[in-house]
């Protein structure tokens, strides 16, 4: 990513990862741009790929989804058919909001959001231990989120040029 963000590209990421519903006139004042420049700045990271998409977050809570289950999935056979025919078969499993690939002992630890521990055992009964492509799982229920957040952490990103160093540098 080396010169693909400068500081004013930092602030506006940051401040839209707060809030993407904030205007670009109410953003450009913020970090001290006319809206133009500003729209400019946003559209190209979102051209380039650093703005991936923009999204509301709800609270399962409080639409009845408070049951949240870590599981790591170990498959029988973890061959690139097998990878393939289990990740596709994710897409048909609503309960499961992330799944990763990790090193390790597991081949996946994925993150399941039901109604309550009744729900999380028809899903794992019915869809997980169901497959014949998995030959161990391992649940761990999260009793209470510390911290949670979908922010990148775009300060401690080292390849961010801020705008003097590129002015300094002639670009």
């Amino acid at each position: 990513m080396s010169d693909l963000i400068d500081e004013l590209d930092a602030k506006i990421l940051t401040l839209i990862q707060e809030d993407s519903s904030v205007s670009v006139a109410d953003l450009a004042d913020k970090v001290g741009l006319s809206p133009s420049p500003c729209w400019r700045r946003i559209k190209r990271l979102e051209d380039i790929g650093v703005i991936r998409k923009r999204v509301t977050l709800l609270d399962p809570e409080k639409l009845g989804l408070g049951f949240e289950v870590y599981v790591s999935v170990k498959l029988s056979l973890p061959s690139r058919a097998n990878l393939e025919a289990f990740e596709a078969r994710l897409a048909d499993w609503p309960e499961v909001v992330s799944c990763d690939t990790v090193t390790g002992h597991e081949d996946y630890i994925l993150r399941v959001l039901t109604k309550d521990m009744h729900t999380y055992d028809d899903f794992l009964r019915d869809k997980l231990l169901a497959s014949d492509l998995v030959s161990g799982v391992e649940s761990r229920i999260i009793m209470r989120s510390v911290r949670a957040t979908t922010a990148v952490p775009i300060l401690l990103a080292d390849n961010r040029a801020s705008v003097a160093d590129k002015k300094a540098a002639g670009a």
